[in-house]
């Protein structure tokens, strides 16, 4: 058999919305932003990256691409690709699903497990749809619409390898990386755009055993051992928030993520079916970055130190990157950092906790233990839910900024919207989120609306753990630093 290795191009599940161009230099640049509304046409040729990062190679940190599934960068089929427009109804969908991925991690984080549903599998291991959604996210816990997302591809292989190149989905809130393997037919698994990783092609390829750590370690989603004749073979499924589920072998090869990079016995799902709204797009899988043990994260961190970050583009047209391991150090320092912390009950989530909101220079009259319940920072999850008494001062203050512009009707969870017919510039309030230890994020004018609406959107209430959606992490460089419990961000760095 020819060496086979698994290598992995990275998307990135994020809504890109209308995106804004911001202007100016003088001196009120800091309390609003004149954006061009002809910015919200998609382009047809990919700009790149706006700042490449290094391309110095680091035996601690590699780097990939990311780009739009339905942009010009896509290497995505074009007539698979979508729409790139935002529509009121591809929003009112997108944020229905949004709602449905914040109430599933709600509920993992109050310790109900029950969210993984194992009854959705039938103990052959075939799957069946739990969920009518239209929409969903091919991401861990199902949100984000498939007309936009985001892809990255690295750029070669190891020397005297047979490659097998995948196009996966990353996202910070799962931990089972997973991709398509034979056999795989369809209907029982979706298309790829991919040609499918074959397990008996490779010499370093294994299934996990049945009576080993690794699968007990899979918690809620180990099904199980394979049926006669392989009965000694791992099983695993995943149930995703919107009903979508995967199931196949827990397995392990070598994963190739740079030219670089080459992870031996990376532990993953080999999948053998796959059901549901989530998988719409030629992807093959999910790259999972979450905080559990199985994640990409947790299984390179002796190499990368469990250090990630992230910049999502602003737009269809541009890239981001993903980078693993601690990012070049810039100097003048250029990052500002709050501290990261978890769930004991629901390791997989990522958390950080507010202290204000400035709105067009002006910080918002609320105090910082409305924020106390703290905030999910999700790679996957829209828009950003703020504590009610939080949410109502910022609309104020916001719609206070944007008096001059007819309102316009709400779109799903979305109550703050206007209608720009005829207006070829508007004038639009910045707005800075303020972090515990005080770390002030300015955030890109494509950071503030989502088509036409705000951004934000109310949690259920001032005790309920709040969200920091990826609308308003766009061009931020979002550093994940674990073993220093701490989040750093950068501006402008995509």
């Amino acid at each position: 058999m020819t060496p086979s290795v698994v290598v992995v191009e990275l998307l990135l599940l994020v809504l890109c919305s209308s995106t804004l161009v911001a202007h100016g230099g003088d001196a009120e640049t800091a309390k609003y932003m004149v954006i061009e509304t002809s910015s919200l046409e998609p382009k047809d040729s990919c700009t790149g990256h706006k700042i490449p990062p290094s391309d110095e190679p680091s035996v601690n940190s590699t780097w990939t691409a990311l780009h739009h599934v339905a942009g010009p960068c896509s290497p995505v089929p074009a007539s698979n690709k979508g729409n790139t427009t935002t529509t009121v109804a591809s929003m009112a969908d997108a944020l229905a699903a949004d709602e449905r991925r914040v109430a599933y991690i709600l509920k993992r984080l109050s310790g109900d497990t029950n969210g993984q549903n194992p009854m959705a599998f039938s103990e052959t291991g075939s799957t069946k749809s739990v969920s009518d959604s239209k929409y969903g996210t091919q991401t861990g816990t199902g949100s984000t619409p498939h007309m936009l997302t985001t892809t990255a591809t690295t750029d070669s292989a190891p020397v005297g390898t047979s490659a097998v190149t995948q196009t996966v989905i990353i996202d910070s809130g799962s931990d089972i990386p997973w991709i398509q393997c034979k056999p795989c037919p369809f209907p029982a698994c979706h298309p790829t755009r991919d040609t499918l990783f074959d397990p008996s092609r490779s010499t370093t390829y294994a299934a996990v055993p049945c009576a080993s750590a690794a699968c007990a370690q899979l918690g809620p989603y180990r099904r199980g051992c394979s049926p006669a004749p392989t009965s000694s073979q791992c099983q695993f499924g995943i149930v995703y928030g919107d009903g979508s589920t995967v199931t196949g072998t827990y397995s392990s090869d070598d994963l190739t993520l740079g030219p670089y990079d080459v992870i031996r016995g990376f532990r993953f799902g080999c999948a053998h079916a796959d059901r549901g709204a989530a998988f719409s797009y030629d992807v093959a899988g999910t790259l999972a970055l979450g905080g559990g043990t199985q994640s990409l994260v947790k299984q390179t961190a002796s190499r990368y130190g469990s250090v990630f970050s992230y910049c999502l583009p602003p737009t269809p047209s541009s890239l981001g990157f993903l980078t693993l391991g601690v990012p070049p150090q810039r100097s003048p320092p250029a990052f500002v950092a709050t501290p990261l912390f978890g769930s004991v009950v629901a390791p997989t989530f990522y958390m950080v906790r507010l202290r204000g909101i400035v709105v067009a220079g002006t910080p918002i009259a609320v105090a910082p233990a409305t924020f106390a319940a703290g905030s999910v920072i999700d790679s996957a999850t829209i828009v950003t839910r703020l504590p009610p008494t939080a949410y109502r001062a910022l609309r104020a203050a916001f719609r206070a900024g944007m008096a001059a512009y007819k309102p316009a009707p709400p779109v799903s969870v979305l109550d703050t919207c206007y209608d720009f017919t005829g207006v070829r510039t508007v004038t639009l309030p910045s707005i800075a989120i303020v972090f515990d230890g005080g770390a002030t994020v300015n955030l890109d004018a494509s950071a503030i609306l989502l088509g036409s609406c705000l951004a934000f959107a109310p949690t259920a209430g001032d005790r309920m753990t709040g969200f920091i959606g990826n609308v308003q992490q766009k061009t931020l460089e979002v550093v994940y630093d674990i073993p220093g419990k701490a989040m750093r961000f950068r501006s402008a760095a995509c």
